[in-house]
């Protein structure tokens, strides 16, 4: 049951300390249209745009080890590609744009949401500051 609509977050907000790719992106089945042998891609309700789903390790060291692998859905009409892996790292970094998180009670009656996004990248690299200019004699 969903509380109210998509809110619209940042992704510092939802992932303050960062997050990566732990999983492949898949597409996300539409069990209502989908039969026995017959696999229908789910659409997102709202713009009809298909939709896949990637797990992501949160980088948030206070979570809980079940809290920490979280699935986000991502509306694009192709499947999306993951960053380059990066080196030295065991994960890949993953930034997102466009985001929303809908909250909803799940099954066993708790309060928890769905994070979709409509972009994913590598994580904007922090640019080194502008050196100061020469001393004028």
């Amino acid at each position: 049951m969903a509380l109210q609509g998509p809110i619209p977050v940042t992704f510092a907000m939802v992932f303050p300390h960062g997050c990566y790719v732990v999983g492949q992106v898949e597409p996300v089945k539409d069990f209502d249209a989908s039969t026995n042998g017959r696999f229908v891609q789910s659409r997102d309700k709202q713009t009809n745009e298909l939709v896949w789903q990637v797990a992501v390790l949160d980088g948030d060291p206070a979570l809980k080890p079940a809290q920490k692998t979280v699935a986000v859905k991502i509306l694009a009409p192709v499947q999306p590609v993951p960053p380059q892996p990066m080196p030295g790292l065991p994960f890949t970094p993953v930034e997102f744009d466009g985001i929303s998180v809908t909250p909803y009670v799940n099954g066993n009656g708790r309060l928890a949401y769905s994070i979709k996004v409509r972009e994913m990248h590598a994580p904007h690299q922090p640019t080194a500051p502008a050196k100061a200019g020469k001393d004028a004699a």
